[in-house]
């Protein structure tokens, strides 16, 4: 949109006082992007006074996201920031906070707020307070390890409740030790115990944090190796916030972030530009022995970012280089270059050549079967990150500059990519994605879609889920979105339990074809129910899923008729399924009517009936693909679970 003299933040000022900030609200999260810190702090006090509830009736494909925020101190700070840093990410945020110092009793009530209005995430912010506000004075390190070693437990407690009683994710963090704590203490010897002490507490919820139920624990300490101090001593001594503003703004900002992962929203491509922000000099004119990659004035900088995008790589994030330069010549470098830490294999795609970067990222896109969402553009030309803000509004662009030195830190500062888990699928991604770029050449090569699949040569596997499967499962749930019937997200225990419980079962689809494997490419979430329909027992597709690098192969076609043809012969007699739409699913939004089922209730109610009464013809499988379906495919009849409302 075309903003007035002064601004994104005058255009939002200017939407808050014509009260069309509800109406224009798809517009706020690319006003938010490119405000600096001073500017985007008065954007999201402006937000954190909105009633967003217009918002959300007015624009129902933008997600909706619920935090409830718990503490000992004041958190009004986290609050603001935390609606201005979810609205930056296109959030529709409520953000709401319990009474002042109730953290205890709202976690240890199954009947308080936080579980009658359970939200999506639920933050309970601990902080030092909440310990020394029960030593004696004076006291000594004996009594902070007794009032610690009883903070512990009570922490488990309520965690422990949590995933009793809760819904959704609970947010803990560490508790940093205050310098003004420490010095207390003269003794040295004293100082090890306590940070001895100290440290194990916070281990502890780390541990808790670790453990895979729904609890998630925030390391606070790199937050503070920034420009946030741990307190402001005025605000801590006379308003109860025992947290600065500045550490708060940080926290909502990686809260965010652990938002877009558990929502499946994380970013999954860093595409890089290369003179200038991958080396030092200028390739076409330097050459290759020129470039600046480990040695000369700034050679150490690039070389330590060139670390930094090879350590994502290796996790699943996927590379891309898009520049303006002689592909040969960028090629030779990545081929030859001695010191140079990312090489050709490191790519999923070399983009060399004189024309617009926005129409390059277009095509990355396109090519990887993503939302252009999906992308992180880092560039030194500001005119290059200027032209792609504007031509690829849903890129992200994060703008580097001179000095390579501060390439790491800009590159980390938002964690765009940070995720629930990193898997084995994720450490050998690259490599699936130049699979996928050898199968599309063959398809150009095939004289049509038929021949390619022929040739293709896709091997399909069914079977129930295995304990060491659930996290690639939960993670499809994750980050799948345009191939995902209901989205709904699930954690690794939850994909077990699932599993585990009488009456349903996880199917887990795995592929492979002429140019290797792609791992596990899908799920089936199934429920069994007696008596659910007129004729008998009914089977529910809860969910199903399946990775966009297989669209388009037969396989969902194979995995129905594999589950469907199990179910009749099981004896149910109706099978049903879901479809919740969602901004990026509209392409699955007809695939049970594809395939036979009937819409129940009318139209657009998204449940879907299929009788197995009857010798009538379910869906077989493409003859182009070879499938191999375990039996015990669906659920045992025998442990049933009661039908949903």
């Amino acid at each position: 949109m075309t903003t007035p003299d002064g601004g994104a933040l005058a255009t939002l000022r200017l939407l808050h006082r014509e009260g069309s900030l509800a109406t224009r609200f798809d517009e706020v999260a690319g006003l938010l992007s490119g405000l600096g810190p001073d500017d985007f702090a008065a954007a999201s006090r402006l937000l954190a006074r909105t009633d967003l509830s217009e918002a959300a009736r007015r624009h129902p494909a933008l997600p909706t996201v619920g935090v409830a925020l718990t503490g000992n101190g004041t958190l009004d700070a986290l609050r603001t920031a935390l609606v201005g840093e979810l609205a930056r990410h296109g959030y529709l945020p409520e953000v709401r906070l319990t009474d002042f110092g109730s953290y205890v009793f709202e976690l240890g009530d199954p009947n308080s707020s936080l579980y009658s209005r359970a939200a999506d995430f639920t933050v309970c912010v601990l902080d030092h307070a909440t310990v020394f506000d029960e030593l004696p004075v004076p006291f000594d390190v004996d009594d902070v390890a007794r009032v610690l070693s009883g903070k512990s437990a009570l922490w488990r407690q309520l965690a422990e409740g949590f995933a009793a009683h809760g819904r959704g994710t609970l947010v803990l963090n560490t508790v940093p030790l205050p310098r003004t704590r420490q010095a207390q203490l003269l003794d040295h010897t004293a100082r090890a115990r306590l940070g001895v002490l100290w440290r194990s507490a916070n281990s502890e919820l780390l541990a808790l944090g670790a453990e895979g139920g729904p609890a998630v624990t925030v390391d606070i300490d790199p937050l503070l190796t920034g420009d946030a101090a741990l307190t402001e001593p005025r605000f801590e001594v006379y308003a109860g916030a025992h947290l600065s503003d500045t550490l708060l703004t940080s926290y909502a900002r990686e809260l965010a972030h652990l938002v877009r992962a558990r929502t499946g929203r994380a970013k999954k491509v860093l595409a890089l530009d290369l003179d200038g922000t991958l080396w030092g000099g200028v390739l076409g004119d330097d050459g290759v022995e020129g470039i600046e990659v480990a040695h000369g004035r700034q050679g150490a900088a690039f070389h330590a970012f060139q670390g930094v995008v090879r350590q994502l790589q290796s996790q699943g994030v996927l590379l891309a280089a898009v520049t303006k330069n002689d592909r040969s010549t960028v090629l030779e470098a990545l081929r030859t270059h001695p010191e140079l830490r990312l090489r050709e294999e490191h790519f999923v795609a070399v983009l060399a050549d004189w024309q617009p970067k926005p129409g390059h990222l277009r095509t990355l896109a396109r090519t990887l079967n993503l939302g252009e969402d999906s992308l992180v553009f880092v560039d030194d030309n500001p005119g290059e990150c200027a032209a792609v803000r504007a031509g690829l509004p849903d890129v992200t662009v994060v703008p580097v500059d001179a000095d390579p030195a501060f390439h790491v830190e800009r590159l980390l500062a938002d964690g765009w990519f940070t995720s629930n888990g990193v898997t084995q699928e994720d450490r050998v991604r690259t490599r699936l994605y130049q699979e996928e770029s050898a199968r599309s050449d063959f398809l150009g090569a095939a004289g049509s879609a038929q021949e390619f699949l022929g040739g293709l040569g896709v091997r399909l596997e069914l079977a129930t889920v295995t304990g060491a499967q659930a996290p690639r499962v939960a993670q499809l749930t994750q980050r799948t979105n345009q191939f995902n019937l209901t989205t709904e997200r699930l954690t690794a225990d939850d994909v077990r339990a699932r599993s585990a419980e009488p009456g349903r079962s996880v199917v887990v689809l795995s592929a492979a074809d002429r140019f290797g494997s792609n791992g596990i490419v899908g799920a089936l979430f199934l429920r069994a129910d007696e008596g659910g329909g007129p004729g008998g027992p009914v089977l529910e597709i809860e969910n199903f899923l399946l990775s966009c690098r297989v669209f388009a192969r037969g396989i969902e076609q194979a995995s129905l008729s594999a589950v469907l043809g199990q179910a009749r012969q099981a004896g149910f007699t109706e099978v049903r399924g879901a479809y919740a739409p969602t901004a990026k699913n509209g392409k699955v939004a007809d695939l049970y009517p594809h395939y036979g089922f009937v819409e129940q209730g009318g139209t657009a109610t998204g449940r879907y009936v299929l009788s197995l009464a009857g010798e009538e013809g379910l869906p077989g499988v493409p003859g182009h693909l070879a499938l191999e379906a375990a039996e015990g495919l669906v659920p045992d009849r025998r442990g049933l679970v009661p039908d949903r409302p």
